[in-house]
């Protein structure tokens, strides 16, 4: 009995390991940001976000899954996702913009706070095809890119304080809405695909390497403007399909 108590005061070293090196490499983007160096900083938030991503999987495919790797990775999620991205947008393009700039990157870190604390409260009772609002990785990846791509194509200044400021704020917004986005957790990953799905998936590693800070830019936001459009498709279907039914 000691000993079944002792094993179950331990913690899972796998799963966890992955989640402190995504806590570390969002720790490193405040850190490179604060010296001034925005590209590596953005480039940290990337790699958070693959660590992220792995986390949980490994946790699942090695049946070490446990309510202090939910908590930690939750918590590593705030830091990374949270104020790390609106520490990097406020120091890059936000600063010059006195109390409403450091107030639009504490919207942000809010609105992440409080899209956590959303999802931790609905694990179970959620549908798993949708997301409730902008993951905020995805929100996180949005900023990242666009300091990555202005750090790496000298864009103007002014351009990314008139581009940083709405993004940052829509950003926050769209995390605690609830607009609906797919996870993608429907996919089937085990089973086979036709030949042509490899041929494009290597034609999609190509045109992220010719240009990754505005490719992932691009894709982002693209994932971005997927929400409210698809939202607006099926609200506009739903007005037509009552209007049918009055009509008959």
């Amino acid at each position: 009995m000691d000993s079944e108590k002792q094993q179950s005061r331990g913690i899972y070293l796998l799963p966890n390991l992955f989640t402190t090196a995504g806590l570390f490499a969002g720790f490193y983007a405040i850190v490179a940001a604060i010296r001034g160096d925005f590209e590596s900083a953005a480039i940290a938030i990337f790699i958070a976000m693959i660590m992220d991503g792995l986390d949980g999987r490994i946790a699942r495919m090695t049946n070490t899954q446990s309510d202090f790797g939910a908590e930690y990775d939750s918590l590593a999620d705030m830091v990374s996702f949270g104020l790390a991205p609106a520490l990097v947008i406020f120091l890059w393009a936000l600063l010059d913009m006195g109390k409403f700039g450091w107030m639009v990157a504490f919207i942000y870190a809010a609105c992440g706070a409080l899209r956590l604390a959303r999802f931790n409260t609905q694990i179970g009772i959620e549908d798993k095809r949708y997301f409730q609002g902008l993951p905020s990785p995805a929100a996180a990846a949005c900023l990242a890119g666009w300091v990555w791509a202005g750090t790496s194509n000298g864009i103007d200044p002014s351009l990314m304080t008139a581009i940083a400021m709405p993004l940052t704020f829509a950003c926050g917004i769209l995390m605690v809405s609830t607009v609906r986005y797919h996870s993608f957790k429907d996919l089937d990953l085990h089973g086979k695909v036709p030949f042509v799905v490899m041929l494009v998936l290597v034609l999609v590693f190509a045109l992220i390497a010719s240009d990754p800070p505005l490719v992932l830019f691009g894709g982002f936001m693209l994932y971005l403007l997927s929400g409210p459009i698809l939202t607006l498709i099926k609200i506009r279907q739903h007005r037509t399909e009552r209007k049918q039914e009055q009509d008959s």
